[in-house]
């Protein structure tokens, strides 16, 4: 879908090219992201070229640093956009705006307070049983929910 934004349109100001990544190339990259968020560093890698990529090719953007590009551009990169949608999704099971069919459970702590609980697995595993169960939606969400500040946890609307 790049190649073809890049190819069809001659204009590479920034508003023109903004609008082109945001609704056919990063829509693309981003469908569905909870559910296969990557966690190998060369798959997250690869999705971050696409954009790393696109946005070189942006009028005044080909010679910044790729995080400079970004900041300029007020984008963030397409690994914290995931993150940030699996928090939102065990808000939203948290508040019940979603359906909780990943089994999610949360248990308020008075210091700490209210967090996701991460299923215990069987230390006996096997590490490959073990990575892949750390690369599970429930758990790496759950991870990244428990990380917000409590006040952030606990806002319900």
């Amino acid at each position: 879908m790049a190649a073809w934004a890049l190819s069809a349109f001659r204009d590479r100001s920034p508003s023109v090219m903004l609008t082109l990544y945001k609704s056919m190339v990063r829509s693309k990259l981003e469908y569905c992201c909870p559910v296969w968020n990557p966690v190998k560093i060369t798959d997250i890698q690869k999705l971050e070229n696409v954009q790393r990529s696109f946005t070189r090719k942006i009028v005044g953007c080909s010679e910044l640093q790729y995080w400079d590009r970004l900041m300029g551009l007020k984008l963030v990169s397409l690994q914290r956009r995931r993150e940030r949608y699996c928090i939102i999704h065990v808000w939203k099971i948290l508040n019940g705006e979603a359906p909780n069919d990943t089994g999610f459970t949360f248990k308020s702590h008075q210091r700490l307070g209210l967090k996701a609980v991460i299923p215990p697995v069987n230390k006996n595993a096997q590490l490959s049983v073990r990575s892949d169960y750390d690369s599970t939606f429930r758990v790496r969400a759950a991870q990244l929910f428990n990380i917000l500040p409590p006040k952030l946890r606990s806002i319900t609307s």
